[in-house]
């Protein structure tokens, strides 16, 4: 059974509900009527009926449910938007909650605060800010994480080999704090994909090969990396090779217990990062399935714009398997 035939079966045994804000795609509405003729989770998709309906090109299976957010009945949206307003405590007033819920991304993540689903799947159609800016202002970060982070999930072979890259999608120069938390939360995110994690904290630099202040980040945020959680494997700062390479990392990190064994890896930067996991998928003929957002109370995932069909698809299953989390 390959990975994710796996997750859509222990998905199946806690259905989630799952919002999708962009019912005016036709890649995310016909992701949700398979989801939802597979049994897989209750897809809630927003948007106006005929129009979604159209896009599926067939009957809307029972299983999904159309939410119009231009006709949500008042009663509800009214209680939508003080809680809204009563999230932001003081930061936008009233009427400009009723302006900013008209928003479909804002209405989805109210959704999720509210309870009323599980989680939100976006970004087919908007750009990565307008998925997560209302995660940020409404879901908000778990406690002990000061920014959210974007991994990608990497498979190849029939998914018998799978990695974990991170950050590659959100934070342009996280410092060594942040990279430290990165680190810990995709340790969480790795056993959601069966990946026992060995997390190498990537450089150009293996246990002070090269000096430069970039180095010296790295190295640090692997040790506040160690004391956040002290029982996984964490090492920096290594070069790649050393990290994936067993016989280099007996050269360039003899005694180290992730050098060479490394499946989880965090890069130092967004650059760096969005660069590594591009080259895997277009050179190295890896799966890519991401960005899943971590490190938020509640889930939301951002999708790339060039995303399948079968990437929604695969997006909202992980969703909702971190909703059960």
């Amino acid at each position: 059974m390959s990975l994710f035939s796996e997750l859509i079966e222990q998905v199946k045994q806690q259905p989630q509900k799952i919002v999708f804000p962009e019912g005016n795609d036709a890649r995310v509405v016909k992701a949700a009527v398979r989801l939802a003729e597979d049994q897989v989770i209750f897809p809630v998709v927003l948007g106006e009926k005929t129009e979604v309906t159209q896009l599926a090109g067939k009957r809307l299976p029972d299983q999904l449910e159309v939410i119009d957010p231009k006709n949500y009945p008042a009663a509800d949206f009214d209680q939508m938007v003080a809680a809204f307003v009563e999230r932001r405590k003081g930061k936008n007033t009233e009427e400009q909650a009723r302006q900013m819920l008209q928003d479909v991304n804002y209405f989805g993540t109210m959704l999720v605060y509210l309870g009323k689903v599980a989680g939100l799947v976006s970004g087919a159609v908007h750009p990565t800010g307008d998925t997560v800016r209302p995660a940020l202002q409404i879901i908000k970060t778990k406690p002990g994480i000061s920014r959210t982070s974007g991994a990608f999930i990497m498979t190849r072979n029939d998914d018998q080999e799978r990695y974990l890259f991170a950050d590659c999608a959100i934070n342009i120069s996280p410092d060594a704090q942040q990279l430290a938390e990165i680190a810990v939360e995709s340790a969480k995110t790795a056993r959601l994909f069966k990946i026992d994690p060995k997390i190498a904290l990537l450089s150009f630099s293996t246990k002070g090969s090269a000096k430069a202040d970039e180095v010296t980040k790295v190295a640090e945020a692997a040790k506040i990396a160690k004391k956040l959680a002290p029982e996984e494997a964490i090492d920096g700062e290594l070069q790649f090779d050393a990290a994936f390479v067993p016989s280099v990392a007996k050269q360039k990190a003899p005694g180290s217990t992730v050098a060479g064994h490394a499946n989880v890896f965090v890069f130092p930067e967004l650059q760096s990062g969005n660069i590594g996991y591009k080259i895997a998928q277009r050179l190295g003929g890896f799966s890519a399935v991401g960005p899943i957002l971590q490190g938020l109370n509640q889930p939301v995932s951002d999708l790339s714009r060039g995303a399948s069909e079968d990437d929604v698809y695969k997006v909202a299953v992980i969703t909702a398997l971190q909703a059960t989390m």
